[in-house]
């Protein structure tokens, strides 16, 4: 008698089958499905964004700039610094320090010189002569009580009181120049110092208030960039989601797998390559009822 070659086939219940081909089946499409394909976010929403830079932000950059003495910013899609304008090029303290300069010269003073000084002079030197030109008919009246009137001595005296007189308003008028020229000199000593001072404050308040707008635009700029965060979140789970459930759904497969029943065919074929009858492979397998019924279609 002729051997016989056999070949045996281990298969799970229909059910199990049937569950694993569906799995298959979905498994297939969910791979398929690709982002930016209809109802699949894209690419770049599936991705991490970056918020741009907003109004606030872009504010204290332009004053920063300003400050530094550069144009207009320029900003580009995402809220980027592209260019400058055409600046000043002088800083925003440059025009105190200026004046400051302006203030400590030899000449400095004459910008805090009084408009009224000269009235003040020119009023003083005036009652100054009315006083001098009071005191001439006294002369005369000395001269005659001492019985030199018209004589030498009484020009002499005339020419003394004459020469006194031009000495004292000399230096009358130098000491209200000089009185002017000194409380000048320190108006424009005291308008040095300011304008230091506020070459010096002006850079802080400016600082302040970059500072100031640049905190409102980094919170800003965290807020937004939170919602892009949690967006991208949302579209990954989303298009996750589906496939998550496959995948559950294949491990049940897997674990009601591994205790299913499950049967063995064998197909035999004989020497002169004649094939075993069904009921022979079922015979010879040892297949149980439901594998009989199986076969023969009951």
């Amino acid at each position: 008698m002729a051997a016989t070659d056999y070949t045996q086939t281990v298969r799970r219940s229909p059910a199990i089958e049937a569950a694993q081909e569906n799995y298959i089946d979905l498994l297939t499409k969910q791979v398929g499905r690709a982002p930016g394909s209809a109802g699949v976010p894209t690419l770049a929403e599936l991705g991490p964004q970056i918020a741009g830079q907003n109004v606030l932000t872009q504010a204290a950059q332009q004053q920063a700039a300003t400050q530094a003495g550069l144009g207009q910013l320029t900003f580009g899609a995402e809220g980027q610094v592209t260019g400058t304008g055409q600046g000043t090029g002088v800083a925003g303290y440059q025009p105190f320090l200026d004046q400051a300069a302006a203030y400590s010269g030899p000449q400095a003073f004459q910008s805090f010189m009084s408009p009224y000084q000269q009235q003040v002079i020119d009023t003083t030197l005036q009652e100054f002569d009315t006083q001098t030109a009071m005191g001439v008919p006294q002369l005369a009246a000395n001269a005659i009580n001492a019985g030199a009137f018209g004589g030498g001595r009484e020009g002499i005296a005339q020419a003394q009181y004459a020469s006194d007189a031009a000495q004292n308003r000399a230096l009358l008028q130098a000491r209200l120049l000089g009185q002017g020229f000194t409380q000048a000199n320190a108006l424009a000593n005291q308008g040095f110092d300011q304008q230091r001072n506020l070459a010096s404050l002006q850079p802080s308040l400016a600082a302040s208030g970059v500072q100031q707008l640049g905190a409102a635009g980094t919170g800003n700029l965290a807020y937004q960039q939170a919602l892009l965060d949690a967006n991208q979140q949302q579209n990954q789970l989303a298009y996750n989601e589906p496939l998550n459930r496959i995948q559950s759904f294949g491990s049940g497969i897997a674990s009601q797998a591994s205790g299913s029943p499950t049967t063995t065919q064998s197909v035999g074929t004989g020497g002169g390559g004649q094939t075993v009858g069904p009921l022979s492979q079922a015979l010879s397998a040892g297949l149980s009822a439901y594998g009989l019924g199986s076969i023969f279609g009951s």
